[in-house]
């Protein structure tokens, strides 16, 4: 068997690739992982459940709250909230586990689940493989150790989840929105309720799009990945600026008054500042991805700031961030921790920052995203060649070489197999978007010779 845990959790077609059995034994398996591991030890175990609106998501639910109860874990049900809410309430309820049902950007007919450990963190790969071990050696045949009488786990709906949530987010901003006018999309999904609510009690005139989640439309042509409503709206209103959430909002991108987009590199940048200034930004430190802009390294080098880099992923950056305590971290596609308030990316916190810098400064958010510059960047897929020689081609080393003399201090090569296919990603930054071309096309073709 394959490994099911990829870097966010299980996805896959609901009903498909993630069934109600899949997600029932996987539930009581984390269970009895967890059991073995002494987490339970001494008390009687809670978890935490929430889910995104998907249809899917109402049967699913269903299954893993069956699961964990037939383990003996007592089930608190949060109903549709965001991905960070549930991991926020694991911690601040002191459950043992927290469970999230989510496929996140994905199309509405994919759905996934992704556990949280004591204090809403994302769980070990080690506890996830075992896990894995676990469920697989009881899908084929051997026996739980299943509780009876009242042994067995109770399950009641926590609604307080909602307020409890949403007063948290206020904690964390540092002025009013008093008199901005800011125009959210929330992708039809699971912060449709939580993200109007934040922003209206924290004092912003409000407008929203993509609020109207029917378990079917989720990440329908809006929110994070569609911008295009965004824009429209954010100009036909005069509003200050737009906020954007995938269907999980873990995640925020922006669009600034003219409805030009902000990026997640661009929205870092905005929030390093604003955290220095109020001497919340630890070791003077942002940490982001190999794949960030960069404009954004050579704006935080000219503003005396460091910046840590990772492999792609937000939990490598979350790994980063804890190791060495820094408190600002994410990437370009709008992951972004801040780690003091959140455990993992949260989509509504990174847009109530962002409105309350725009408030606090009374400057635009095009002029606050000016602080850098995006350089032009081409990335090229380059399929069907032998990914585990990328490190050690000399041929493809000498090419690379070439590139960067080329480009000099002002662009950027990086070459990237993937994870999941045999294919290479080809990605060239530069000054200027035709050398950018050039030099990602011949880099192309080099990779082919050289590994193909």
């Amino acid at each position: 068997m394959g490994r099911l845990f990829g870097t966010d959790g299980v996805r896959g077609v609901a009903n498909v690739d993630l069934t109600a059995e899949l997600t029932l034994g996987l539930s009581v398996a984390a269970a009895h992982v967890l059991a073995e591991a002494g987490t339970f030890e001494g008390h009687r175990p809670t978890a935490v459940v929430g889910r995104d609106p998907r249809a899917s998501g109402e049967f699913l639910e269903a299954a893993v709250v069956a699961g964990l109860a037939s383990a003996g874990v007592d089930v608190l049900r949060v109903g549709v909230l965001p991905t960070p809410a549930v991991a926020y309430l694991t911690g601040a309820l002191g459950a043992d586990l927290g469970v999230m049902l989510s496929a996140s950007h994905n199309a509405m007919p994919d759905n996934g689940i992704k556990f949280f450990a004591r204090g809403g963190h994302k769980l070990a790969d080690e506890l996830e493989d075992r896990i894995e071990a676990v469920y697989e050696e009881h899908r084929t045949g051997a026996p739980w150790d299943r509780p009876t009488g009242s042994g067995v786990g109770r399950v009641r709906s926590y609604e307080e989840g909602f307020d409890q949530y949403v007063a948290h987010l206020l904690t964390a901003v540092p002025n009013r929105l008093d008199g901005l006018k800011v125009v959210l999309d929330e992708a039809h999904g699971a912060a449709a309720r939580v993200s109007p609510e934040a922003f209206t009690r924290a004092g912003a005139e409000i407008v929203t799009i993509g609020a109207d989640p029917d378990g079917l439309n989720i990440n329908d042509g809006c929110g994070s990945t569609h911008l295009g409503l965004l824009k429209a709206a954010v100009i036909e209103h005069g509003a200050a600026l737009g906020i954007a959430h995938d269907g999980d909002a873990d995640r925020c991108l922006a669009v600034d008054h003219t409805g030009a987009e902000v990026d997640g590199d661009q929205i870092l940048a905005v929030l390093a500042l604003a955290m220095r200034e109020r001497s919340e930004l630890r070791s003077d430190t942002v940490v982001a991805t190999v794949m960030s802009n960069l404009g954004f390294k050579l704006a935080m080098e000219r503003e005396g700031l460091s910046l840590v880099q990772t492999g792609v992923g937000d939990r490598y950056v979350l790994e980063e961030m804890k190791e060495h305590g820094y408190a600002l971290g994410g990437e370009q596609s709008g992951h972004v921790i801040i780690l003091d308030h959140a455990t993992t990316g949260d989509g509504t916190l990174t847009g109530l920052l962002l409105a309350a810098r725009v408030a606090q400064t009374g400057r635009t958010l095009r002029e606050l995203a000016s602080v850098m510059e995006r350089l032009p960047q081409v990335l090229i897929n380059v399929p069907d060649v032998d990914r585990s020689r990328v490190g050690t081609s000399a041929e493809l080393a000498s090419a690379v070489a070439e590139a960067e003399r080329e480009l000099g201090a002002t662009g950027r090569v990086l070459l990237r197999p993937s994870g999941t296919e045999p294919l290479v990603r080809v990605m060239v930054e530069a000054a200027d978007i035709d050398q950018a071309r050039s030099v990602a096309g011949r880099l192309a073709d080099a990779v082919k010779s050289a590994l193909g």
